[in-house]
């Protein structure tokens, strides 16, 4: 696909991932909706790229929300990409340390916000992309969803995280078959420890010490512009269809996760 004119969702677009990547695209000649949650940071960012960019304040997990943020970007032009790389916490242990277990809503609270909220996100922008003009190869556009490597190799208080993940995994290769017929893709990254905003106020050089030192190469954590740059190489290359991709430098989670 050529980036250049085409029009990007960006859900989560206000940070990490998702700011790197509206950034990148954005480079890259597209016009691009900054979706998120977080109006300043959102807004941020759209405000930092300038013309061919909007911000669309967004609940990922509320139809309606998701819908106004598809509108604004047919507003832009015809959708081609969407982005999925909102954040979200990632749920408590099964059982604490008086063995009291977890609460269940803890665990669907999870769900909901990155699996079932992806799901959201990818049935809404598909249709708004199947209605746009075929490209080359009769490509109508393509869906990038984020899962994690902790849908492989989960760590200890991963349960809900990694179920979640793992949903997005085993989802990508069913829903780029619904959506074949149609000319869209669907490709899900599956990123490993990255330094992005989830890990606080740490520094950055303690983090990629404690973090980087378990990566095989390069002993360091990924950056979000490394996730942006696949996510471009997705866009792209017309061929890539129903996988999931690690970026995780070869590592694999041990039960503590690092170290």
């Amino acid at each position: 696909m050529d980036i250049k004119g085409a029009v990007a969702l960006i859900a989560g677009g206000g940070g990490g991932f998702g700011a790197a990547t509206a950034r990148r695209l954005h480079a890259a000649g597209a016009r691009v909706v900054v979706s998120d949650l977080d109006e300043a940071k959102g807004k941020a960012v759209a405000d930092d790229l300038g013309d061919g960019a909007v911000f669309v304040r967004t609940d990922v997990t509320d139809e309606d929300s998701v819908r106004q943020a598809i509108d604004a970007a047919a507003q832009l032009g015809p959708l081609r990409i969407t982005v999925v790389a909102h954040g979200g916490g990632g749920g408590p242990r099964t059982l604490d340390k008086e063995s009291r277990p977890a609460p269940q809503v803890s665990f669907t609270k999870v769900l909901d916000i990155f699996l079932a909220a992806t799901y959201n996100i990818d049935r809404l922008a598909a249709a708004a992309i199947a209605a746009t003009e075929p490209l080359e190869h009769g490509e109508r556009g393509v869906i990038i969803n984020t899962a994690s490597i902790a849908a492989y190799d989960g760590t200890i208080g991963q349960a809900a995280y990694a179920a979640a993940k793992g949903g997005i995994v085993s989802m990508t290769l069913p829903l780029a078959r619904d959506l074949a017929p149609l000319g869209i893709r669907v490709v899900t990254i599956a990123p490993g420890t990255f330094l992005t905003p989830a890990f606080g106020d740490a520094e950055p050089e303690q983090l990629d010490a404690y973090w980087g030192a378990a990566v095989p190469f390069p002993k360091r954590m990924g950056r979000a512009e490394e996730y942006a740059q696949l996510a471009q190489q997705i866009a792209e290359n017309v061929y890539l269809n129903g996988e999931t991709i690690r970026l995780d430098g070869a590592l694999r989670f041990t039960p503590k996760g690092a170290k």
